[in-house]
């Protein structure tokens, strides 16, 4: 198993781009996690940038990459002093298969000037269940369950015993099961919560996302995320989802909301 910043290192090429090897762990039955990909974009754009850290992510996801060599592109738009804007394409065999605008910035970990976003009252840690890679009935595997450990709230367990929740939230406990510590790249993975709110509803299979908007607020203090994910609608066979997460100190550290395909 590799750790993150293994499964997302990037190695720069002669010709301005760079080299990725997909990790297929971090997936989602076949299909490589939306998070992780944005993940390895930012690694890119943090390798180009002037500035260190991603503050804001918009991806949309034209068709899934498999698990291998990839190339990343990485056009300057704008340079400024707080903030640079760039553009990532994800290539596998010439052909785009996300393409990202991602702002730069520098983040810390200061308290909130205002904030109306306090964290979840979620059941302690240890009293949420562990998310299998492989669970039983399951009609696929997921891979990202083991390098991401997702302790989800008992109250949103209602879909495994047959008795789908309405309620259209989830929340969780998060870790990277390598024992690393979250950062803003990890967070992009953090956000793009396992599992969909469709599948708390009661509908299977997979939720595949178009886009995904993302802003990292703070750097992360040490330990787990508190994350919560909600949904508004499911209409025309596309679902919202909106998610949040908090680390130990009780501050927000980052924000998303993402339209996914649904078939219900």
């Amino acid at each position: 198993m590799k750790t993150f910043a293994e499964a997302t290192a990037i190695t720069a090429r002669e010709d301005g781009a760079y080299r990725a090897e997909l990790d297929p762990q971090w997936a989602v039955g076949d299909k490589l996690h939306g998070g992780y990909l944005m993940a390895v974009l930012g690694r890119a754009v943090s390798a180009a940038a002037g500035h260190e850290h991603p503050v804001a992510v918009t991806t949309s996801f034209l068709r899934p990459p498999v698990a291998g060599p990839a190339t990343i592109s990485v056009t300057p738009l704008r340079q400024g002093r707080a903030t640079s804007q760039y553009r990532a394409g994800l290539e596998q065999d010439g052909t785009v298969c996300a393409e990202a605008l991602i702002t730069q910035g520098g983040l810390d970990d200061a308290e909130p000037f205002w904030s109306a976003a306090p964290p979840p009252e979620l059941p302690p840690e240890d009293e949420c269940l562990l998310l299998p890679a492989i669970a039983p009935g399951a009609p696929f595997a997921v891979p990202l369950l083991d390098v991401v450990e997702h302790r989800l709230d008992p109250a949103s367990l209602g879909f495994a015993t047959g008795q789908p929740s309405k309620s259209g939230r989830t929340g969780a406990w998060l870790r990277l099961a390598d024992g690393s510590d979250w950062d803003p790249l990890s967070l992009l993975v953090a956000l793009d919560l396992a599992p969909p709110i469709s599948l708390t509803l009661g509908v299977a299979g997979w939720a595949p996302t178009i886009t995904f908007t993302a802003y990292l607020r703070r750097l992360p203090a040490p330990g787990p995320l508190r994350v919560t994910m909600h949904a508004a609608e499911i209409t025309s066979g596309r679902m919202d989802e909106t998610a949040l997460a908090w680390d130990t100190k009780g501050n927000l550290v980052g924000q998303a909301t993402q339209l996914a395909a649904i078939r219900h």
